[in-house]
């Protein structure tokens, strides 16, 4: 199972090399519009590789994509953390219960008992 994932990997460097050397031609990235840019009084334009901008893109996708589900599951791990506040609660409860002295004829106490 490890030659395998390993081979994935190597696969998968492989075709990011090739996709890099496949476009290496220098692009402009702009961040504004051209229309903007007189009145931002600046032109923040770069030449970057294309694949930068492609493996970027990608990137800044992951990026949110992680980010979207860590604040999609935050109600089902805040569940999970009360209710394992609830069981540690009740497991504190039931060993105080079995450490207590009791009276004669408990019977819940009792199958408590015979159960552990």
């Amino acid at each position: 199972m490890r030659y395998i994932r390993y081979a994935c990997i190597a696969i998968f460097a492989v075709a990011l090399i090739l996709i890099s050397m496949a476009n290496r031609q220098m692009v402009t990235v702009k961040m504004l519009p051209s229309e903007l840019n007189s009145v931002a009084a600046v032109n923040p334009g770069h030449e970057v590789p294309l694949f930068v901008v492609m493996f970027g893109g990608i990137l800044a996708g992951l990026v949110l994509g992680f980010l979207w589900e860590y604040i999609r599951e935050h109600k089902d791990r805040a569940a999970a953390a009360r209710q394992a506040r609830e069981l540690e609660r009740l497991r504190a409860e039931l060993r105080s219960l079995k450490t207590e002295p009791r009276k004669q004829g408990d019977d819940v106490l009792a199958i408590l008992d015979r159960a552990s």
